[in-house]
This record gives C-alpha cells, structure tokens and sequence, in this order.
C-alpha cells in the first residue's frame, strides 16, 4: 500500500524536526522504565523514545534506530492508530498539527484538544462530542461540518486554537515539572504555530 504522500510529508517535518540521537537523563521517555533511577538510559532517536520502539517490537540499541523503522513507528502510532490520516484528509493543516501535537504530548491528548474546540466552536450545527481523545466517527463528521461552515477562516481559527492550547499544556508540564523548562523555548519555539 502507498502511502499518502501528504502524510508522508508531515512525518518527515516530525522526523526533520526531532532528527537525531538523545541521551538526555532528563527527558523521561529515554528510559527503559520511565524515569531516572527506574531502569536503564537508552536515549531517543528520530523522536522515537526507546519506550514506543521497544513497544513496536525495535530490539536493537537506539542510536542505530533506522529512520525508516521510526517512519513506519510514526505513520502507524501518530497517524494511522489515532485516525489522524482521516483528519488529513478533511485538512492537511489541522492533521498535521494533530500529528505534531500527538508526537510530543500523545495522540489521545491531540484528539482531546481537537474534540474540545470543536465542542467549543459549536453553535448547534453539529451533535456534542465526548472528549475522550479517541476520533471516531462522530469527531469526523464534526470536523467535517465546521469545516463546511467555517471554511478556510475556520481553519485558521482553529489552527490558533489548537496550538494556544498547545502552549498552555507546554507551560503547564513546566510549571509542575520545573526539570522540564529546559525545553519550553524550544517546544514553543518548533512545535507552536500562529
């Protein structure tokens, strides 16, 4: 099966973006077991944290993590799993930032926040929608209405609502995780877009 290549773009922005090897011993997801002093310190490759290659059954030592193994990683865990690549194909923009959003805080959180501004957006045009980050049919067809309401205006409407949201949890995770603020200019300054 080929794969779209609008997809494959947005995943290789991820991989270009979060390209390379990491053995930070403050970044939780380059531990075998979640954290320091709980397990061994394994390192991130191509975005990939050793927890989710281990998990899509990568045995090997994660600086030889090929980029095509975290590409399949990527197009299997934070696109196709999340029905994200069903977002894409109503807007690439919106898809790809679910993508980017997923890859870094999760997918059910990237569903959450779309679900939330979708419920937030509505004046009845469409059935509420449960926030429980999953995107079934229901949040499909929402996105599908506002967009046909709102059109490309929606779309950047949005795109600011979804990544502000974005930026909030950012400070969040780094007000409850002083450790992390490290990161925080880097996370705003590659992930947040207005």
């Amino acid at each position: 099966m080929t794969l779209d290549p609008r997809i494959a773009r947005i995943i290789d922005g991820v991989i270009g973006i979060e390209a390379g090897f990491t053995k930070d011993p403050l970044d939780g997801g380059n531990w075998t077991g979640g954290k320091p002093n709980v397990g061994t310190l394994e390192g991130t490759r191509w975005g990939i944290a050793v927890a989710t290659a281990r998990a899509a059954g990568y045995t090997g030592a994660m600086q030889d993590l090929p980029r095509q193994t975290a590409f399949d990683i990527y197009a299997r865990k934070y696109v196709a799993d999340p029905r994200f690549d069903a977002v894409i194909a109503l807007n690439v923009d919106i898809g790809a930032e679910l993508v980017d959003t997923g890859v870094n805080m999760g997918p059910p959180v990237a569903g959450c926040l779309l679900q939330r501004w979708l419920n937030g957006l509505n004046d009845g045009r469409y059935p509420a929608l449960t926030v429980d980050g999953h995107l079934g049919d229901q949040s499909i067809a929402a996105l599908r209405a506002y967009l046909a309401w709102r059109g490309a205006e929606g779309v950047k409407v949005l795109l600011r609502g979804l990544n502000g949201s974005q930026a909030d949890r950012y400070l969040e995770n780094t007000e409850s995780r002083p450790t992390q603020r490290r990161y925080l200019y880097g996370w705003v300054l590659q992930r947040v877009e207005m």
